[in-house]
């Protein structure tokens, strides 16, 4: 029994589920006004009959009334006839007794219809003001209503974004572009240790030469003795020219202008600080 139960109430919670899925906001809030303006009508019948009730019974009660004050007035006619002829005045009396008797009658009907009159119309008027609550809830709901649609619209739209945005961050294609990034990260990672193991030994013999041209130039100092050289070479070609046509002798190396190479080699240091 106790797994029967158990069973019910999982079935039972499943379906209840399923409906408040399969609920459209919307078309539920038509249904219900729809369903409330139904139970409007049904409640106006019920007080238009409320009402032609109390009309009848007001209707009765003054038909009795009426009737009263016939029987009365019969009633003073046979008086007056009893009056105008005293020989058959027991007769008209006699009348005029039976019709006092079904004025009473009447007026006693018509207290009766009175008290149902007045309290059909004490229920009318109880009817009247729950109707009119009745239509002022139905109003106030159909303000509602639009409210409400628009609050469920949004949410909705917020739903929808937000599976959206859950959907992109669970990509296949997203999660795909990140992989490939990595891989082109481990690829250039891979070349530059390559370049690294491979060194200057790979290095191609023009980009070696080039680089032992460009280092090739010597430091200040050689860069000076070479410039010495050349002028001394270039002073004892001339003395040497002038000693032929002169016949005088060339003169030697310690007698070249040393102020003159100091001063170009100043000029030359300023060049190479600049």
């Amino acid at each position: 029994m106790g797994l029967f139960s158990r069973l019910k109430r999982v079935i039972s919670a499943n379906l209840n589920q399923l409906i408040s899925k399969s609920e459209d906001p919307e078309k539920m809030l038509n249904t219900l006004i729809t369903e409330m303006n139904q139970q409007l009508i049904e409640s106006k019948r019920s007080v238009a009959g409320a009402i032609a009730d109390e009309k009848k019974l007001e209707r009765q009660m003054q038909e009795m009334l009426n009737q009263a004050k016939e029987w009365e007035r019969k009633a003073i006619l046979a008086v007056r006839a009893a009056e105008k002829e005293p020989d058959r005045a027991a007769h008209f009396e006699g009348l005029a007794k039976q019709a006092l008797l079904q004025k009473k009658q009447c007026e006693s009907d018509a207290e009766k219809y009175k008290e149902q009159w007045e309290a059909q119309h004490e229920s009318v008027a109880k009817l009247k003001d729950a109707l009119r609550g009745l239509q002022q809830r139905i109003e106030e709901a159909q303000r509602k209503k639009n409210l409400l649609l628009a609050r469920s619209r949004r949410a909705e739209a917020q739903k929808r974004i937000q599976d959206q945005l859950s959907g992109i961050s669970q990509s296949s294609a997203f999660e795909a572009f990140d992989r490939m990034e990595a891989r082109v990260d481990q690829i250039e990672a891979e070349a530059d240790a390559l370049k690294e193991l491979d060194g200057p030994s790979n290095t191609s013999l023009e980009q070696q030469f080039a680089a032992l041209e460009a280092g090739s130039g010597g430091s200040a100092d050689e860069m000076l003795e070479n410039l010495k050289s050349r002028l001394y070479i270039e002073d004892t070609s001339g003395a040497s020219g002038k000693k032929a046509s002169s016949g005088q002798s060339a003169p030697k190396a310690e007698d070249v202008d040393t102020a003159e190479v100091d001063q170009m080699m100043e000029d030359l240091k300023r060049k190479m600080n600049e």
